[in-house]
Parts: C-alpha cells; structure tokens; sequence
C-alpha cells in the first residue's frame, strides 16, 4: 500500500510509538508484505527466523522487536510488538468507512454497465464499461474491475485476509488494506471468494473464466486465460501463469507458483511449485501418467502378498 503523500521515520515512530534508529526524515513511501515489498516500504518481521529475510529485503524500513545493525541506506522501528505496529499503521492510513448506501457514491460505474438487484458496491470502487453484475454479488472497497466482465450471483470481492498470529487470548488478525483487481474480459462463477491483498493486490489478470464456489486467498494473482473449475482452492501468495487450467476441487498450499499453460486434474493437492507445459494429478500432485502408473501398482499390492503367502 503506498502512501497518499510521503511520509518521514519520524512521524512513523509518533504513530506507532516506537523508537528508531535512522535519519527523522528519512522518506517512507508505502508499507507491503516481505513478498511483495518495494524500496521505500516498510515490512515487519518479529520472529528471529525471519530477521534476516527482512533485513535483507527490498523494504527500505523494518519494524522489529530486536535492536540489530542497521543495513546501510535502511532504517528500524524498534517495537516490542511489530504485528500490532503494522495493523496500527495500516488503520492509521486506510481507515475502515462504514457505508452509508448500497452503491456508495464514491463508486465509479462504466457505461453500459448492468447492476441487477441487492448488489452491494463499497467506497472507492471502480467497475469498468459494459459489466454485467448479478443478483447478491458484494465489492468490498476500493476493489476494481475491468471492461466487459461478468460477475455471476452471490460471489463476494474484498473479504478480509485470513492471516492471523497466534496469542494465548486467541487469534490476532492481520489488517486487510489492500485490493481486489479484476481485469478485462473476466467471467466469475456463483459464490465465489475473493479476498483483497494484505497490502497489495489480489488479481485476475484479462480473459480468465472461473466456475462456481472458487476461492482466491489473499494476493494472488492469477494469470491470463486461465480456466479455473469449481471448488477450488487457491491460498494466498499464489502465483499462477497465463493459460493454465485447475479442474474441480483442486486446492493448493501458499506460496507457489504454477507454470504456464499447466493442467491439474481434479481433486488434485498441490504443496510445492509446478512447471509449466505438463499435466498433473495426485496429491501431492505429481505427472499425471506417472501418477497413473503408482496407482496401478498399489492395486497390484493385494495379489502380490496373497501370491507371497503362497510361496
């Protein structure tokens, strides 16, 4: 998420309440999570695994709860808490605004776009030209869509990460601030989630079809022409390449990437990268002929110990 207007360390730490290490004017551009951070941002880290990833980031500015050596050209807010110092950050510059209509009237509308009845469109949406939306659909706010997409009824656009830490009280979640974009030529199916970026973007890139009841985790992204069957499940930070195609019930873990042009047969799980070009099967998914073939030979297990006993 950047920045209305640039801000200094400084006034950062004020907001926070934290003491840094750093020059008080130093610029602050923005705020992003690690995977997505750009110079300028601030990221947070608060676990010693993770300090070096931080530190050695493209974040220009890194909340920690340890002090440590500065890395030239980069400063630290030092905080007991960095997970809440982020939430307060993200609060302080994308306050939540209650709506006050069922189409807020920040909302920008495309001509020749057709709303149809109980629609709900949040603050600071923007939907391009010659969009059909359907009965029940939600746009939370600030989320944005493209020429000619259609949006099948009841599917909800915007919902909140689900990102939370951990604490004796219970779960502690990660503020939400970021956006659902939805390019060109796009067609979702009925009752789908897509939930917005933490800080960045959750996105479907132009001409991607998806069926019913799909889920998109927080900032994907999800390339051109891709075909995305029903139930599927896709986690967060989930990068996949144009044209590739998910048949039903597939579901995936974080993280990874899945190649261009790929296709993942049904009920397939997915927990580690894949290339592009080839066709999968399985869970863990693997080549689907040579998941085809490991199927084969555990049917033969049976006769072989009966064979065995024999022997």
């Amino acid at each position: 998420m950047r920045f209305k207007k640039v801000q200094d360390l400084q006034t950062i730490a004020e907001i926070i309440g934290c003491t840094f290490i750093g020059d008080p004017s130093f610029p602050v551009y923005g705020m992003n999570e690690i995977h997505v951070v750009q110079e300028g941002e601030i990221v947070f880290v608060d676990h010693p695994k993770y300090y070096d990833k931080a530190l050695n980031s493209n974040a220009s500015i890194i909340i920690i709860n340890k002090e440590v050596p500065c890395p030239q050209g980069k400063a630290l807010l030092l905080c007991e808490d960095p997970f809440t110092a982020f939430n307060t950050l993200s609060k302080f510059f994308n306050p939540f605004k209650p709506a006050q209509e069922l189409h807020a009237k920040s909302a920008e509308i495309g001509e020749g776009t057709v709303i149809q009845p109980h629609v709900f469109i949040g603050n600071d949406v923007v939907i391009g030209k010659n969009c059909r939306i359907h009965p029940n659909v939600v746009i939370y706010d600030g989320s944005v869509i493209g020429d000619n997409v259609t949006i099948h009824a009841g599917t909800i656009l915007g919902a909140d990460a689900f990102y939370f830490k951990k604490r004796p009280e219970g779960f502690d979640p990660l503020v939400s601030c970021g956006r659902v974009v939805i390019e060109n030529n796009v067609t979702l199916g009925a009752a789908c989630t897509i939930d917005r970026g933490v800080t960045g973007d959750t996105t479907i890139k132009e001409g991607t079809v998806i069926d019913n009841q799909v889920h998109i985790g927080h900032d994907t992204v999800v390339g051109r022409k891709c075909l995305i069957a029903a139930q599927t499940g896709i986690a967060g930070c989930v990068i996949i390449e144009d044209e590739v195609t998910l048949w039903g019930q597939v579901g995936m873990t974080s993280g990874i990437t899945i190649g261009e042009k790929a296709v993942v047969l049904a009920q397939s799980g997915i927990s580690k990268s894949l290339a592009g070009n080839k066709t999968y099967f399985g869970s863990p998914a693997d080549e689907a002929r040579e998941k085809m073939k490991q199927l084969a030979y555990i049917k033969k297990v049976p006769y072989i110990l009966e064979k065995t006993k024999e022997l």
